[in-house]
């Protein structure tokens, strides 16, 4: 039983470095949208129209919260297994959507 335990430890350790990288990750992408040019040109990329100044509060008002907030190991349930399994922690173009339908998530609310 003693031999059991401490392969316990080892794998939620392993488990445990996967969620602060994607976290770590999570929370560089938000920082650079936290910067008005990258927010704006996201916007208007993916909106085809100017972001008004109290939306854009609001957006970066839940970033930080967002920025804060623990990773949801449900969104990031697919990532984190991929990761366990391939024992890479490099992230793919593919990947990256995780990070992004957060951002898109919050952004999205003020499409209208």
């Amino acid at each position: 039983m003693n031999k059991i335990e401490p392969e316990k430890d080892s794998i939620s350790l392993s488990v445990e470095k996967i969620i602060d990288l994607i976290r770590s990750l999570r929370n560089e992408l938000i920082k650079e949208f936290l910067k008005d040019e990258s927010l704006l040109e996201y916007y208007h990329k993916h909106f085809k129209k100017k972001l008004s100044i109290v939306k854009k509060e609001f957006i970066k008002r839940e970033l930080r919260e967002l920025l804060i907030s623990p990773v949801d190991l449900v969104h990031y349930a697919g990532l984190i297994n991929h990761i366990k399994e391939t024992s890479s922690a490099s992230i793919g173009e593919k990947d990256s959507e995780y990070f992004y339908s957060d951002l898109k998530r919050i952004i999205a609310k003020y499409e209208h």
